[in-house]
C-alpha cells in the first residue's frame, strides 16, 4: 500500500515513505508495552504539564502544520489554523481536568470503605481519517495520554506528514518518546495489531466497512472499541425559522471541510411552506463561497482529498438523478479524475435513491420536503445514520422538544452541529458507539475498579479478672 504525500491540487506526490515492516511494527509495540507499566505511575500533575507544553508547540507550529494539511488533503489554510488551535485548546482542556475526572468515586456500601478507582489499560490504538489529520488525532491522544494510556497511531495513508508531525510533537513536549508512536503502516497489519495482548483497546474513526471489520476483529480478541463512523446528518427547516439565517448557516454547515466531515449537514429537511424560498436563499449562499489554491489565505473550499473521492461522488450524484433525483444547482467536477467539486443541491429526494439512503461526503446539499414538524422528524430518523443533527426554529423551547426525539448523539438547536472538548461526541446506529471528548471520552479507555474495604473487626474486650 502506497503511503504518501499526494496533493490534490497540483495532482503531484509531494513525498513517499517506506512502510514499517511487521518486525518493527512489533518492536515498537513492545517499546510502548513496557513504557505503559512506567507511564501509568506518573502524577496527573507531571502529565499535565506535558499536555501544556504540546498545546504551546500546537499554537506554535500551527502556520506549519497547516500548510501540511493544506497540501496532504486540501484544506484551506485559514481552516488548518483553525483546526490546530481548537486541538491545543483540547490539550489544554484535558491538561486541566483529568484529574477531576478521573477522581476515586465514593460509594455508600456496608463496606468501611468503598469507591470507583478510573485505572489506565495501556496501549490504545487508533486508526484515524485524513479529513480532520490532527483534530481526529488529539481528541484521542490528549485523553489517553492524561489518563497514563499510551498511545499508537494508525494514520490514513495519504497524510503521512501530519502523522509523523504529530509525534514530533508529543516528543517535543516530553512525552517518553514510547508513550505515543505513528506507525507508518498499511491497512495489511492492522489485525495483527489488534489481535497483539499488549494492545488493549482500539478506536477508530473512519467508514462503516471499516468500522465494522475493527470491531469484528477486537470483539474476537474481547478487545473494548470506540467508532465515530459516518453521518447523514439532518439540518430541519421548520416553517417558523429566521430562514435568512438558517439558509446562510446551512451553507457552511454543507461546505465545512469541503463538505467532508462526518458532522457536516447532508439532508436539508425543509417544512413545506418554505421549501422554495429556501432552496434559493441557500443556493445564493453556496455559490457565494470561494475555492482556489488550500495555501491561499482567500480560499474558502478547496478539493477533495483525493480524485477517486471525487469520482465517486460524481457517480452517488448521478445514479441519484437516474433514479429520480432533480439538480437544483450544478456544479460538480469539471472532468472525471479531477479532484476539485463544486457545491451542487439535489430536490425531489425520495427513498429508494443513493441520495436519500448513502452518505455523500462532499458538497451536494440533500433537499427533503417535509409536510410538518412530525414529518421532519419521521424523515431525519429514516437514516441508518445518527451521528448529528441541527433544528431551526423560532421556538426554544419547541425545539429543544423536537431534539429530544431525533435518533443522534448530538442535536444543536439554531446552530450547526460542531465537536468541542466540553461536550461528549459520538453517535448511534451506524453511526458508531462509544464517546470521545468531555468526562466521557476520557473514561472510555480505563478500567472502572471497585475497591471494597471490609470493616475492622474490633476484637473482644478482656474479662477483669477479680
Amino acid at each position: 500500500m502506497a503511503i504518501e504525500s499526494f496533493n490534490p491540487f497540483t495532482g503531484r506526490v509531494e513525498r513517499r515513505f517506506r512502510a514499517f515492516s511487521w518486525s518493527q511494527t512489533e518492536r515498537i509495540v513492545g517499546q510502548a508495552h513496557r513504557a505503559a507499566a512506567e507511564w501509568r505511575t506518573t502524577t496527573f500533575a507531571h502529565r499535565a504539564r506535558l499536555m501544556h507544553r504540546a498545546a504551546e508547540l500546537l499554537r506554535e507550529r500551527q502556520d506549519e502544520l497547516a500548510r501540511m494539511m493544506a497540501v496532504e488533503m486540501g484544506k484551506p489554510i485559514v481552516d488548518g489554523r483553525a483546526e490546530v488551535q481548537k486541538c491545543a485548546l483540547t490539550c489544554d482542556y484535558y491538561a486541566d481536568h483529568a484529574e477531576a475526572f478521573l477522581a476515586d468515586e465514593e460509594i455508600k456500601t456496608e463496606a468501611q470503605h468503598s469507591f470507583i478507582s478510573h485505572e489506565p489499560i495501556g496501549i490504545v490504538l487508533a486508526i484515524m481519517p485524513w479529513n480532520f489529520p490532527f483534530w481526529q488525532v488529539v481528541r484521542f491522544a490528549a485523553p489517553a495520554l492524561m489518563a497514563g494510556n499510551v498511545g499508537l497511531l494508525k494514520h490514513a495513508s495519504n497524510v503521512p506528514q501530519c502523522a509523523v508531525a504529530l509525534e514530533k510533537i508529543f516528543h517535543d513536549a516530553g512525552f517518553p518518546p514510547a508513550t505515543f508512536r505513528t506507525l507508518l503502516i498499511g491497512t495489511d497489519l492492522v489485525t495483527k495489531l489488534i489481535e497483539d495482548d499488549r494492545v488493549r483497546a482500539v478506536t477508530l474513526t473512519g467508514s462503516e466497512p471499516a468500522g465494522a471489520q475493527v470491531a469484528a476483529t477486537a470483539g474476537r480478541e474481547i478487545k473494548k472499541t470506540v467508532l465515530e463512523l459516518g453521518g447523514s446528518d439532518a439540518f430541519i427547516v421548520l416553517a417558523d425559522a429566521d430562514l435568512e439565517l438558517a439558509a446562510k448557516t446551512a451553507a457552511q454547515a454543507r461546505m465545512i471541510n469541503s463538505g467532508q466531515s462526518c458532522i457536516a449537514a447532508k439532508r436539508f429537511i425543509v417544512e413545506k411552506p418554505v421549501l422554495k424560498e429556501f432552496i434559493s436563499k441557500m443556493k445564493t449562499h453556496l455559490l457565494a463561497f470561494r475555492p482556489g489554491d488550500p495555501l491561499d489565505e482567500a480560499t474558502q473550499y478547496g478539493p477533495l482529498a483525493r480524485p477517486d473521492l471525487a469520482d465517486e461522488l460524481t457517480q452517488q450524484v448521478e445514479d441519484s438523478v437516474k433514479q429520480g433525483a432533480k439538480v437544483e444547482l450544478f456544479g460538480g467536477q469539471s472532468k472525471p479524475g479531477t479532484a476539485l467539486f463544486r457545491p451542487m443541491m439535489l430536490s425531489h429526494v425520495k427513498p429508494g435513491q443513493r441520495a436519500y439512503e448513502e452518505e455523500f461526503f462532499g458538497p451536494v446539499a440533500i433537499i427533503l420536503e417535509a409536510k410538518n414538524a412530525d414529518d421532519a422528524i419521521r424523515l431525519a430518523n429514516d437514516s441508518r445514520f445518527g451521528l448529528g443533527a441541527s433544528i431551526w426554529t423560532k421556538n426554544g423551547k419547541r425545539g429543544e422538544e423536537l431534539a429530544r426525539r431525533v435518533e443522534a448523539g448530538a442535536v444543536f438547536v439554531n446552530s450547526l452541529v460542531k465537536s468541542s472538548p466540553e461536550m461528549p461526541f459520538g453517535g448511534v446506529k451506524k453511526s458508531g458507539y462509544g464517546r470521545e471528548l468531555s468526562h466521557l471520552g476520557i473514561r472510555e479507555f480505563v478500567n472502572q475498579k471497585s475497591v471494597w474495604v471490609a470493616k475492622e473487626t474490633k476484637p473482644e474486650a478482656k474479662k477483669k479478672v477479680e
